[in-house]
């Protein structure tokens, strides 16, 4: 059975070796992908456009405005002269929030009175506008809170803070989403790369009409299966060493947890994507309908259903049920507590178990419509 196997694998290593062009991709192309991704793909609103129509004019204001443009999130665009120029701001994106400060601003603070100031902020993107409006409420807040404590101070009374509020943010302090998404990127990468690659071995062996010559040698189903996916599961884990070294060289991102785990829970979920390639290679009879229904059945759902992007926790109870029709949503949960949170496998075992079995489910129901197709 070694004998068979590895003659298979050997077949499948030269044919590899004659296509340089597609080693190329095979290498060249998940490093690419995590570069495009991880510096395209940013969830942190940063440099906000800040147009600000001041009509009070004075040191109370002025001091307002350092306060919020004394960081790396807001960038000031313009000083607006009046209301007119509001609506153009806005319209044609030159600014993402206008601050209207009132002519009364240091008046009414000066007379202990209510200050209200307008946050006109560009709604379109609800993400991004939600995140802006916490940004200026947070600005506002500590704004208010120093003008509280020079005012009281002014007055001889001394304020201390009952209760002290200090956020720890653990496994990623620094809340670059950049780390969250990483995972994600290595195991859409994969899953990518192993379905379509194994998908287009095997239908390359049905347009050449070597597959039935196989089917009638000796071989079995199963021998047949390891020796042509073996070369590719190898490369899988290359290209996985590969793109993890990527991450941390380009965005510092390490593997806190054990490598002899993140090596084993990677091939259980290298053997799960392939037997989607299988799966792909039984129905597929040519190479362009097995490359379009592989990158449909591994790119759209890793991508959208997964928990890559998109929290499964938000969407509807039926799109979740949905979600485990990918291996991807699994193996990520496995990767960020692996990579990020530096867990063993007590926090995901759940996870690996379910991966086993969808490789058990997909191999078996290949092979059965294999034995139905060849009975035809």
């Amino acid at each position: 059975m070694l004998r068979r196997i590895s003659a298979i694998v050997k077949k499948e290593v030269r044919q590899l070796k004659r296509d340089i062009r597609l080693l190329f991709v095979m290498f060249f192309f998940p490093v690419f992908l995590l570069m495009i991704f991880g510096y395209a793909i940013n969830f942190d609103v940063k440099h906000i456009k800040l147009a600000i129509l001041d009509n009070d004019k004075s040191i109370m204001s002025r001091d307002f405005i350092n306060s919020l443009l004394n960081s790396e999130y807001f960038d000031l665009v313009n000083y607006i002269e009046g209301y007119s120029e509001v609506d153009s701001y806005l319209d044609e994106k030159i600014a993402h929030c206008v601050v209207v400060i009132p002519n009364d601003f240091s008046k009414k603070i000066y007379s202990g009175q209510v200050v209200q100031i307008q946050y006109l902020i560009d709604g379109v993107d609800a993400n991004t506008a939600a995140i802006i409006r916490n940004y200026v409420t947070l600005a506002t807040l500590l704004y208010n809170k120093n003008i509280l404590s020079m005012m009281l101070t002014g007055q001889g009374i001394y304020v201390s803070t009952p209760v002290s509020l200090e956020p720890q943010f653990w496994f990623n302090p620094d809340l670059n989403t950049t780390k969250f998404l990483i995972p994600g990127l290595i195991a859409v990468i994969l899953i990518v790369t192993a379905v379509i690659t194994v998908a287009l071995s095997f239908v390359r062996e049905k347009e050449r009409g070597t597959m039935e010559q196989l089917n009638v040698s000796s071989l079995s189903s199963i021998e047949l299966i390891l020796g042509k996916t073996f070369p590719f599961v190898i490369i899988a884990l290359i290209n996985a060493g590969f793109i993890l070294l990527a991450g941390y060289i380009l965005f510092g991102v390490e593997v806190k947890g054990s490598l002899i785990l993140l090596f084993i829970t990677t091939l259980v979920f290298i053997s799960a994507s392939t037997s989607i390639g299988i799966f792909v290679s039984v129905i597929a009879d040519s190479q362009q309908f097995a490359f379009s229904l592989a990158t449909f059945l591994s790119l759209l759902p890793s991508v959208i259903l997964s928990g890559f992007i998109f929290p499964i926790d938000s969407m509807p109870i039926i799109i979740q049920i949905i979600t485990n029709v990918t291996p991807a949503k699994f193996f990520i949960e496995i990767l960020r507590a692996i990579v990020l949170r530096g867990v063993g496998l007590t926090a995901f075992w759940e996870e690996v178990i379910y991966l086993i079995i969808y490789t058990i489910i997909l191999m078996s129901l290949s092979t059965l419509i294999n034995k139905k197709r060849a009975q035809i």
